[in-house]
């Protein structure tokens, strides 16, 4: 009986593993439909109507599944899933908001390298759960800053404003993965996903209305980004990411998760040779050691 538990165990870990590596994929590659949605609209109003359209869809699977479950279905507790949702949300907003404005002021795979920052803020951030922080990850945080300071900082000493936009969205989504990793065993990840991302679209349509000035001809030249980032990042990603958390510790899921920068930077580099970014992608070798660095470091605060 023992070693069937433990058998279960280890698959439902490979599982959700294999499913955070392709939450990881999806939003690698969303970084590209990011930029280039970005020649087309304000930020705010990318990002609004990006979230919505996740939450849409994230609404129509809920509606699907749970007819089909009958009354098999999961009883909710509404009040806790309203209540993880509109935390979730309040973070992702400033995550997204922050990222989609980065994006704008820096190249794919800058912005993929400086997002995976959070992998080293989640451990830190257990301080103020009373969590131990071990020396490795200071350590790693030593190794974080230099690889920043090779890969963001220019001749003059001056650090883009797209790379502090990025820097910050960083903090937010540590502390979102957090949220989602206290509540992650107590919810219905689905309903958590839609609710946040609809928190997270109102509030930007309301700023794109204010300051983005949408029009219906921005959102049908960008449609082929919106749909990319607002079905597969908001709707299908973030969904795997909630799913694949439960039952995994969350620097690993984390860790997992991190790889969007390689894919990123892979995939931006692929768009702007084929010509669908018009922005030169490349990066140059003081860039490159910068990612080699930050990404070592993201690896060595999960050897313990």
């Amino acid at each position: 009986m023992e070693n069937t538990t433990m058998e279960n165990t280890r698959t439902k870990t490979t599982r959700n593993s294999l499913i955070l590596l392709l939450t990881a994929a999806i939003w690698g590659m969303a970084f590209v439909s990011q930029s280039k949605g970005m020649d087309y609209m304000h930020p705010f109003t990318f990002n609004g109507v990006r979230s919505l359209i996740g939450a849409a869809s994230i609404l129509v699977y809920i509606l699907i599944s749970r007819k089909i479950a009958g009354d098999k279905a999961a009883p909710l507790d509404w009040k806790l899933n309203v209540k993880a949702g509109l935390l979730c949300g309040i973070f992702l907003t400033i995550a997204s908001t922050l990222q989609q404005f980065g994006i704008k002021y820096t190249s794919v795979g800058k912005a993929g390298f400086i997002t995976t920052l959070y992998i080293i803020f989640v451990p830190m951030f257990g301080i103020f759960l009373k969590k131990k922080v071990a020396p490795v990850v200071w350590a790693a945080a030593v190794m974080a800053a230099v690889g920043m300071y090779l890969l963001c900082m220019t001749e003059s000493l001056r650090l883009g404003a797209g790379d502090i936009m990025v820097f910050l969205c960083a903090i937010a989504f540590a502390i979102q993965i957090m949220t989602v990793d206290h509540y992650a065993a107590r919810i219905d990840g689905a309903v958590v996903s839609c609710i946040q991302f609809t928190v997270c679209g109102v509030v930007c349509c309301i700023g794109a209305l204010i300051w983005g000035q949408p029009t219906f001809g921005q959102l049908q030249e960008g449609l082929g980004a919106l749909l990319y980032a607002g079905v597969l990042s908001c709707g299908v990603g973030y969904t795997l990411q909630i799913v694949g958390q439960k039952g995994l510790n969350p620097t690993v899921a984390a860790l997992i998760m991190s790889l969007e920068s390689v894919i990123a930077t892979i995939s931006g580099w692929i768009a702007y040779k084929i010509g669908f970014l018009t922005t030169d992608q490349t990066l140059t070798a003081r860039q490159i050691a910068g990612c080699v660095i930050v990404f070592a470091a993201v690896i060595l605060v999960q050897l313990p």
